[in-house]
């Protein structure tokens, strides 16, 4: 069945091929055809992107902004992701003009010549060209020139990889469940939020995970963020506005809403459905193998810590105290945590942090990622690491005195690049893998020029598995660790978009104890996720109406055209089960497994992120055998294919390696907070005063074979 699925899409780009090559001998009238058709879209789509930034801009600055535009400031893309997305929706509108022409007259219409059409559209010209420079011992911001063999692998604003080819309902681009009387392996597909009713949710308290703090889920999203990132698109034409998409729940054109299920609660307070707008995509690239969209990813495929330092040159100049000349990252000048520095803030209003407190009148912050505001603890995190960095520049500034700015920020940079790699592969990969580590990240063996690192379409469904370790509340504790001020447990929804609660409320401090002596929420097949993330995300008061983030997730591996769950179980050499037998035996729930099948008739239509969370978790490990397979395969390329990994022999020195080693996140918290207790194993869940230390107990991270020869 998945061949025949393909075969729509495959004759239709053989047709297209066969276009390309009688266009090369009848230029002037497929030139003119393109041309017009390209002129065209051009001017929709610009008009388009530039309604839509006006219209973030307007509602935000608003008494009431919606979920959908509170949450869209974080999706907005900008920059060069922002040319690279217009440029692929421009792409694929005059496609289709010219395909809705070519059936008008013929099937092999010259004015389907692609590399015409991808000239015409200015596809080349939409990321622009890095120069290498071969002798540079520091990445680039971008990601350019890691690879000498293809200096574009790995690099920001190119599309996701496909591990198996994309699945859409027309072989184009129209996602699985978008014609209603349209099936998929001959059934038809439950509404997203539907499954996040049936499977998701559950009333009563969280299941902790007794051995892992919560530091354990907010390093996954530290990962996530510094991997993968596609910010969505703006919708293609003026017939479908997104008052339209976000008001009447129109399906059309990148508008995809999730629509609530008969008997949805929702349904009396939010109208008929959750707005849903698609991922943003880019320009195919020859030989046009396949036209199917493809899924930008606007950040570095390496563990490069840019969501500090930014994935491109303006934004990373931005972030620089560049009238230093100590290499510093800029930090804000008009709040401090005590005599610790805060991030900027981000000066573009409005800002939907101020809207959450209109008294208080504190902006988001600005770093590598625009994300960094999103919720409270990740907020807290980012400003450890900009403290991080600018103490290694002022560390290295000692130590050498003749080196400039530029050599201590990369330097810094460098550092905390390795440390993120480290704390990634040494601390974390283990308990997310269990048993089976070594299985799929077995030691590493050196750069390998011929892998490919570049992040796959569905490591973005997989990874989010650690939305079912956010636990329902967050707490603050003093440095006793006991319950913090007159509102120690404040509810997870309360914190996105809250920066005013760590400026004016506390600091960091409180948090990151938290973080350390609180537990995550364990996975569990019978609760799968709060309440807090599944009706309430975004809805930080209660003037609005929040998102469901398990529905969202469900329908964006749909938006992005990923295959179903037994098509991954297959590329993992697992079994696919057919029957409720069969799904019964790998989930080991037969619960489980019936509900999964009244709703999707067949385990090939399971989608992946469903598919991957139900299953039981792998020995000592926190996923399930798919994920497993999923997100070491994943790490591995990412580890293997990265010239700048900082075990690679050349990158760092023999005793800058051994230095290295000792690098935790107990030391990161000592040198840059007020905390002096802290725990010997940060990603172990620890009861205080059991398994803390003092600071000076803690190794220190030694930089003196960093020290130049020259002194």
């Amino acid at each position: 069945m998945r061949v025949l699925v393909h075969l729509p899409a495959l004759l239709a780009s053989l047709t297209l091929l066969q276009a390309a090559a009688s266009a090369t001998r009848e230029q002037s009238p497929t030139t003119a055809a393109i041309s017009d058709a390209v002129n065209q879209v051009k001017v929709q789509v610009n008009k388009a992107f530039l309604e839509s930034r006006t219209r973030l801009k307007t509602a935000l600055s608003s008494e009431s902004p919606s979920t959908r535009q509170l949450s869209e400031y974080l999706k907005h893309a900008k920059g060069r992701t922002r040319t690279a997305i217009r440029t692929g929706q421009v792409w694929e509108d005059s496609l289709k003009r010219l395909r809705r022409k070519a059936t008008l007259t013929n099937a092999t219409d010259p004015s389907l010549d692609l590399t015409a059409l991808s000239s015409e559209v200015g596809c080349g010209a939409s990321v622009p060209v890095v120069e290498c420079d071969a002798h540079s011992p520091y990445r680039t911001i971008t990601g350019d020139c890691n690879n000498r063999r293809n200096p574009a692998l790995g690099a920001a604003n190119r599309a996701l990889a496909r591990w198996l080819p994309a699945e859409y309902e027309d072989g184009l681009s129209l996602p699985f469940g978008w014609t209603p009387s349209k099936t998929r392996n001959g059934f038809p597909l439950p509404l997203a939020r539907e499954v996040s009713n049936q499977i998701m949710g559950y009333l009563t308290e969280d299941v902790l995970d007794h051995n892992r703090p919560l530091l354990f889920m907010q390093w996954g999203q530290i990962v996530d963020h510094d991997l993968d990132f596609a910010p969505e698109t703006e919708l293609g034409s003026s017939e479908y506005s997104k008052e339209q998409c976000d008001a009447y729940c129109i399906q059309g054109e990148n508008c995809f809403p999730i629509m609530f299920p008969p008997n949805d609660p929702k349904l009396k307070t939010q109208g008929k459905c959750m707005p849903f707008f698609r991922a943003g995509f880019v320009c195919p690239t020859p030989p046009y193998q396949s036209l199917a969209r493809e899924q930008i990813n606007a950040l570095t495929s390496f563990l490069d810590a840019s969501f500090v330092y930014g994935p491109e040159p303006s934004l990373a100049s931005r972030l620089r105290n560049l009238s230093s000349p100590l290499g510093l990252m800029a930090v804000n000048q008009e709040v401090w945590d005590h005599d610790l520095a805060y991030m900027p803030f981000d000066n573009k209003k409005p800002s939907p942090c101020e809207f959450i407190n209109t008294t208080a009148h504190v902006p988001c912050f600005l770093a590598g990622d625009s994300r960094a505001s999103e919720q409270i603890l990740l907020a807290a995190s980012h400003t450890l690491f900009l403290r991080e960095h600018n103490r290694l520049a002022r560390e290295l500034k000692r130590l050498n005195p003749q080196w400039d700015g530029e050599k201590l920020y990369q330097e810094a940079r460098k550092i905390l690049g390795a440390f993120v790699q480290i704390i990634t592969f040494r601390d974390y990969l283990p308990i997310v893998l269990g048993d089976e580590m070594q299985k799929w990240i077995p030691p590493y063996q050196g750069y390998n020029k011929y892998v490919d690192p570049r992040i796959s379409n569905v490591f973005t469904s997989a990874f989010r598995f650690g939305h079912l370790e956010v636990p329902s509340t967050v707490f603050r504790l003093d440095e006793n660790y006991q319950p913090w001020g007159p509102e120690p447990e404040l509810p997870l929804h309360t914190l996105f978009f809250n920066t005013w609660r760590i400026v004016k409320d506390g600091g960091i401090d409180p948090l990151v104890r938290g973080l350390l002596a609180k537990k995550s929420k364990l996975m569990n097949q019978n609760k799968m996720m709060t309440g807090e993330l599944r009706n309430k995300l975004f809805q930080p008061t209660h003037k609005i109406h929040g998102f469901d983030l398990a529905a969202i997730n469900i329908q964006r591996s749909r938006d992005h055209g990923m295959p179903g769950y037994n098509s991954w179980r297959g590329f993992c050499d697992l079994s696919q089960p057919q029957t409720l037998e069969e799904l019964d035996a790998v989930l080991k729930n037969k619960r489980l497994a019936k509900k999964l099948l009244d709703l999707y008739r067949t385990p090939d239509n399971v989608d992946i992120w469903v598919g991957g969370i139900a299953e039981p978790l792998v020995e000592r490990g926190r996923v399930g055998p798919l994920l497993a397979c999923l997100l070491g395969k994943q790490l591995q390329q990412i580890r293997d294919g990265d010239r700048f990994w900082w075990e690679n022999p050349g990158v760092f020195t023999e005793k800058q390696r051994d230095s290295l080693q000792k690098v935790s996140f107990s030391r990161l918290v000592c040198d840059n907070t007020h905390i002096t207790k802290v725990p010997v194993d940060p990603f172990r869940a620890n009861h205080y005063p059991h398994g803390f230390v003092d600071c000076s107990a803690i190794d220190k991270l030694d930089l003196s074979p960093w020290a130049s020869v020259e002194n």
